[in-house]
């Protein structure tokens, strides 16, 4: 039967979430999107998720290297395809009700 080391598995806990500074709610051409730029603690690398006003969540499959990488890529985001990219479309599958 293993066992373990209580004291080095009590020592082990979840990294801390990092919330970049550049997080926040944006508004344009009547759609609100809360954008989302984050990391563990112990990574480098950043995640972007933007989530719109039914809480649809868009997470990007990459990571950034920094946190301005990330909200450049949605500010490109809105430039190309507009804010209306971020609103629910009839390919979105909600989850079955509780």
């Amino acid at each position: 039967m293993p066992f373990c080391n209580i004291q080095q598995y009590m020592s082990k806990r979840d990294p801390n979430l990092v919330t970049s500074g550049l997080s926040g709610s944006q508004s344009k051409d009547g759609v609100s999107v809360e954008v989302n730029i984050f990391r563990l603690e112990d990574e480098g690398q950043w995640t972007l998720e933007v989530v719109n006003e039914k809480g649809t969540s868009i997470v990007w499959d990459d990571q950034f290297a920094d946190d301005d990488a990330a909200f450049r890529t949605f500010e490109q985001v809105v430039a190309d395809e507009g804010m209306a990219t971020f609103l629910d479309s009839a390919n979105v599958i909600p989850f079955p009700g509780q």
